[in-house]
């Protein structure tokens, strides 16, 4: 997996939980973090297929 794929990733997945815990407590502010979760998992895709297709055709 390329390095800015996991990054993305590991944003994501914080992201996702200070949106629960930000829900959880009644603040409303966990809509931004759902945004900012669903952005860093578009990122995460992208870096991840960039990465796939740089590095060719998988034999199988």
């Amino acid at each position: 997996m390329p390095r800015l794929a996991l990054y993305a990733l590991i944003v994501c997945v914080l992201a996702v939980a200070a949106a629960v815990v930000s829900f959880w407590q009644g603040s409303l502010l966990g809509i931004i973090w759902v945004l900012i979760a669903g952005l860093s998992s578009n990122m995460t895709w992208y870096y991840f297929k960039k990465g796939r297709a740089r590095r060719g055709p998988v034999a199988g």
